[in-house]
């Protein structure tokens, strides 16, 4: 079970600012063929709004690509570019999907999302933690490096105080 929810976990991805399962995992999760699944979709597309799927473009797809390694096998063959389940789309799915198989995998695919966004509520003080190396960062830079201080210094004048210029020529008053 553990490994089922890592497996399902290295599935999910990040496109367009949300979590997503490409069609082709899912397919493969659930035993069937790409084709297949897509058209089981296609014939029920008013469950599935935008915000439940959507299909990549190909500079998403051939990003992906890049970032994890999707294996030719698994990319070279297709026809169109991938379509890409949100949360809710996997769980529509499984209305679409009548097969215990289906319903099997949902449940752990649903599993596996909980998880992750337990893991990301839990990073909590991220923002303060980055402050914090920030001031340590400048108290360092203050203490042990003279010629930086003095530039961090030197900048600071110029910016609150221009120069003040003597005007050149005939004045016209």
């Amino acid at each position: 079970m553990a490994n089922e929810l890592i497996s399902i976990q290295n599935m999910i991805h990040e496109i367009r600012g949300q979590k997503v399962m490409l069609d082709s995992d899912l397919a493969r999760l659930y035993g069937v063929e790409t084709f297949n699944l897509n058209k089981a979709v296609k014939r029920n597309i008013e469950r599935f709004p935008s915000d439940f799927m959507f299909q990549l473009s190909k500079e998403e797809w051939e990003n992906l690509i890049f970032q994890i390694g999707i294996p030719s096998f698994q990319h070279g063959g297709r026809r169109t570019m991938p379509y890409a389940f949100t949360e809710q789309g996997i769980a529509m799915l499984s209305s679409v999907l009548k097969s215990q198989k289906a319903i099997a995998v949902n449940i752990q695919i649903m599993r596996a999302f909980v998880k992750l966004r337990h893991f990301v509520l839990s990073q909590t003080g991220t923002d303060e933690q980055i402050a914090e190396l920030r001031k340590l960062l400048m108290l360092y830079i203050e203490k042990n490096d003279k010629r930086v201080n003095d530039i961090i210094i030197a900048l600071n004048n110029l910016i609150e105080k221009p120069k003040e210029t003597k005007t050149i020529g005939f004045s016209r008053n």
